[in-house]
């Protein structure tokens, strides 16, 4: 994240393809055990180096189609006033980094986090939408689901969106979604403090959404900057770009949460990437391959109207 949240927390706290992913989405019991965490300990792998996206700013989030083989990516617009109005790029990426369609979101809000619905062979969005302006940047504030068509152009207001208020009074709304469990998990802010909470996703697009799990962020992290859920397991990252205060190998975390307890499970470094330029942690995200989950995190790099996006995985299980 290129900028900070709102300011309740500026300076605070600033997720196989085809039928094997189909099969591991099947069995949510098996994939919500303790037996199925990632250890944030063991080394990362580089899934795509320093790829262009269709803009070229920072990547903010990404996720993956996991039945049809595709990252998507978002990141503010090109142009000086689309941070403070929320206005965001999509591109559409293959899983090696070639770009391969965009969209554009207007009003939509900063991008901390995005999901993913494939649907045949085409897939879904799960964004933030309706924007409010914090006087410095532009936060959603409901949550919208959209099918990706290349070229296009969306606003806030355009019938392509449907819209979601699964909390009433919540800001700076976003999510992510789970592949082992097809659950939506929402990050949110309540009375100046950040919040998950776990849905069922079908549930939601049915208007029926209860809550399963509802946690607090825990204290202590650094800059936020993404999020994604394996199981009954949360992850967190923060961390900042390099500075002349924060040197190589960088301050990049990530933290586990048990999403039943809220409990703080691990917390460790990440030196993904540590050679990169810049390198700013961007965003998280669950890809599946051959059936196995893969827990990825997003960096980027490059000077400033040049930036590049990188993507590192972790599949070791505890």
């Amino acid at each position: 994240m290129s900028v900070h949240e709102p300011v309740t927390r500026r300076g605070l706290i600033k997720l196989g393809a085809g039928v094997a992913a189909t099969a591991l989405a099947a069995k949510p019991a098996a994939a919500a055990t303790a037996a199925n965490r990632f250890d944030l300990a063991a080394p990362a792998t580089q899934l795509i180096w320093k790829k262009a996206l269709y803009d070229e700013t920072v990547l903010q989030s990404f996720a993956f189609d996991n039945v049809n083989g595709h990252i998507y990516t978002v990141q503010v617009k090109n142009g000086a006033a689309s941070p403070a109005a929320g206005h965001l790029c999509l591109t559409k990426l293959s899983l090696t980094g070639t770009v391969l369609g965009h969209m554009y979101l207007m009003g939509f809000g900063h991008g901390v986090q995005i999901g993913v619905e494939p649907s045949g062979t085409s897939a879904y969005l799960w964004t933030e939408t309706d924007a409010v302006n914090d006087g410095e940047n532009a936060w959603g504030r409901r949550l919208a689901r959209f099918k990706f068509v290349n070229g296009q152009t969306l606003t806030a207001s355009s019938a392509a969106l449907t819209k979601y208020t699964l909390i009433a009074g919540a800001t700076s709304t976003t999510c992510a979604i789970d592949p082992s469990t097809n659950r939506l998990i929402m990050r949110y802010w309540v009375e100046g403090k950040p919040r998950y909470a776990a849905y069922s996703l079908a549930a939601v697009k049915s208007g029926t959404a209860k809550k399963l799990y509802d946690v607090a962020q825990p204290s202590g992290l650094g800059v936020f900057q993404g999020y994604t859920a394996y199981g009954d397991f949360l992850y967190l990252l923060d961390g900042t770009a390099y500075s002349g205060s924060n040197p190589a190998p960088g301050n990049t975390f990530i933290t586990s949460v048990d999403l039943r307890t809220g409990d703080t499970v691990q917390r460790a470094r990440s030196q993904a990437g540590k050679s990169l330029d810049y390198r700013e942690p961007e965003g998280m995200a669950i890809q599946v391959v051959s059936g196995r989950p893969r827990l990825c995190l997003g960096l980027a790099s490059g000077a400033a109207g040049a930036r590049k996006a990188s993507i590192f995985y972790k599949d070791a299980l505890v």
